[in-house]
């Protein structure tokens, strides 16, 4: 295989990831205006790949075939006009329009793309990327979350939640975490939980408000959706902050009808979205004209990161890593995530 060429897992159609994923080789890309060429080191496998995968919810539908693949870590190879300083730098990094991934070399923003210095050892450097950017974005951009306070988080074995439990913990917060099975609930007190609730035998809110007096919690952090809405909102305190951060449970109410205004208004509470998409001051005002929509500034992105490898490089959080495997071995592992299969972070190294 030569310089030109590299392997990519890719679909030409959509199914379940086994049947569809075909590793080909094909055309190293080329980057283009603030763009990177990352040669991949490892790949952190998302739940939101799948719907690239088997043609679920996505906001764009991609032309087929194509790599999925929204996250890479690797050294930057090449970069177009105005991104060169960025050649040479070992880097986190959102894939171009969150698809090109499963390559061996990827094409990033490099607005999105955020320095992983040498000294942050394989697996855990590509595994801090968007679990722990997606938790404090919730945690405290948005919700404000403070010593003292409690939270509620969904999934918190999962990436997103297992980096959550960890920030809140750093921050002096009470954390009630939710998981489906007592593997996952030993994590979560491993990684600082003060109350865990296996949410497939038991009612989350009737612990929560048992535990808090009635009141509620702080914050809920939900990356689940539609399963959990009506019992976290019962969850929530007197202005408290619900942070939707995903819908895990049925994309599908992702893009419809689905908050009751009086039901919510009865809360008295904050509603607090949260989409990981970082940009130039350029296109956020773009976007913002074009579609309304308020994406995150790539300077806060950097403070994030800093923010991140501090705390890790002191030890007050970890990468939580489930499971490393080889580049070949990519369809079955991203299978086992679509069957809830796994815990933490799943990275795949080329």
């Amino acid at each position: 295989m030569g310089d030109q060429t590299m392997r990519a897992w890719r679909v030409h159609s959509y199914g379940d990831p086994l049947d569809v994923l075909q590793l080909d080789e094909v055309e190293v890309p080329e980057p283009g205006p603030g763009e990177l060429l990352v040669a991949v080191e490892g790949i952190p496998l998302n739940l939101n790949d799948l719907e690239r995968i088997n043609g679920g919810n996505m906001m764009v539908r991609p032309e087929l075939p194509y790599s999925p693949g929204m996250e890479v870590m690797g050294r930057v190879e090449a970069a177009g006009d105005g991104a060169e300083a960025f050649v040479g730098r070992r880097v986190s990094a959102t894939t171009k329009t969150a698809i090109g991934g499963y390559a061996e070399k990827a094409i990033c923003p490099a607005v999105s793309a955020f320095d992983i210095p040498d000294d942050i050892p394989m697996p855990d450097a590509a595994a801090l990327f968007f679990p722990f950017h997606l938790a404090w974005l919730g945690l405290f951009d948005r919700a404000e979350l403070t010593a003292g306070e409690s939270v509620l988080i969904h999934a918190a074995a999962g990436g997103s939640g297992s980096a959550a439990i960890q920030l809140a913990k750093d921050a002096g917060a009470k954390v009630f975490a939710t998981a489906g099975s007592e593997e996952k609930l030993a994590l979560c007190r491993e990684l600082g939980a003060d109350v865990t609730i296996d949410y497939t035998t038991t009612d989350f809110a009737e612990v929560v408000l048992a535990e808090t007096g009635n009141k509620g919690v702080d914050v809920v952090f939900d990356n689940v959706g539609e399963a959990v809405w009506e019992g976290s909102l019962k969850s929530l305190s007197y202005n408290g902050r619900y942070v939707m951060m995903g819908f895990a449970s049925n994309k599908v109410v992702a893009d419809e009808p689905f908050i009751v205004p009086r039901t919510f208004m009865l809360t008295n509470a904050r509603l607090c979205g949260v989409m990981l998409s970082y940009q130039s001051p350029d296109m956020i005002g773009f976007l913002k004209g074009a579609m309304g929509w308020n994406v995150v500034p790539s300077d806060v992105g950097a403070r994030v990161q800093s923010e991140v490898l501090e705390r890790y490089r002191a030890g007050r959080v970890k990468a939580v890593i489930g499971e490393v495997v080889p580049f070949e071995e990519l369809p079955r592992a991203i299978d086992a995530m679509a069957n809830r299969g796994t815990v933490g972070r799943v990275i795949v190294t080329t």
